[in-house]
């Protein structure tokens, strides 16, 4: 009869993704006469578990650099932006003790779009961000156990020179041939 032993160890027991996207509304100072560009600059984020989810609060700062007075102007207007993306998880290890939670970022804030509008003394930008969460907790694994234990020699996998000798030449067919 096998021997299991359990081993007590670290691993992902749950994960999440979530992808976003969120517009905002500028006013500047001056009527803008065209948008010029627009940067998402100084993203920090932090992440934490509340139940079955992970809450990632962050903020960014939107640079938008636009024309005014019929284009003879420009200026830069920059708006700090928080955020709260919560993060649905799927567990693998609803029995787990968690530890610790781990958020990337998939897609870095950015701007897909920034148009004047239609009343013409604001704008709008288009963002969209994505991040992936996982949880961290200790659960256990079972192995098998082995009574002979493991041979040098099944380590052996390294090739020769002679490995290549019995190799055919001829064996890829080209395409042109055909």
């Amino acid at each position: 009869m096998p021997e299991f032993r359990e081993i007590i160890t670290k691993a992902v027991v749950a994960k999440g993704r979530k992808f976003t996207q969120s517009h905002h509304t500028i006013t500047p100072p001056h009527h803008p006469s065209s948008i010029l560009g627009c940067w998402i600059i100084n993203h920090e984020y932090k992440a934490k578990k509340s139940g079955k989810t992970v809450e990632i609060r962050g903020t960014y700062d939107i640079n938008l650099w636009y024309s005014h007075h019929d284009n003879t102007k420009t200026s830069v207007i920059t708006e700090k932006v928080e955020y709260v993306d919560v993060v649905k998880l799927k567990y693998r290890d609803p029995d787990c003790d968690d530890k610790e939670v781990v958020a990337r970022v998939l897609q870095q804030p950015n701007c897909n779009e920034a148009v004047i509008s239609s009343n013409g003394n604001k704008m709008v930008v288009h963002i969209e961000r994505e991040f992936l969460a996982e949880v961290i907790g200790e659960t256990k694994v079972s192995v098998m156990i082995d009574p002979d234990g493991v041979e040098d020699d099944d380590w052996d996998s390294e090739l020769s020179d002679e490995d290549f000798e019995e190799l055919d030449p001829d064996f890829i067919v080209d395409d042109e041939e055909e």
